[in-house]
């Protein structure tokens, strides 16, 4: 298994997809402000929703499965 996509199925990966994505869009939404915070913004969203609901979009890039739990048991 790919270490990067390890680390992005475990807890802290999982973490720190949620923490990057929250700053994007606070920082999209209240920084930038404009078509640009709001893109910002929407590109935020991908990280955090894939923190909380656990799977990883780069994963099939490496040849693993999207789901996190089927990662972290090596499938």
């Amino acid at each position: 298994m790919n270490p990067f996509v390890s680390f992005m199925a475990s807890s802290t990966g999982r973490v720190v997809r949620v923490v990057a994505g929250l700053a994007l869009v606070a920082w999209g939404w209240f920084g930038l402000g404009g078509i640009t915070g709001t893109i910002i913004a929407i590109v935020g969203l991908v990280p955090l929703v894939a923190g909380l609901f656990d799977f990883c979009v780069f994963a099939p890039l490496f040849g693993a499965p999207l789901s996190g739990p089927k990662i972290r048991a090596g499938k």
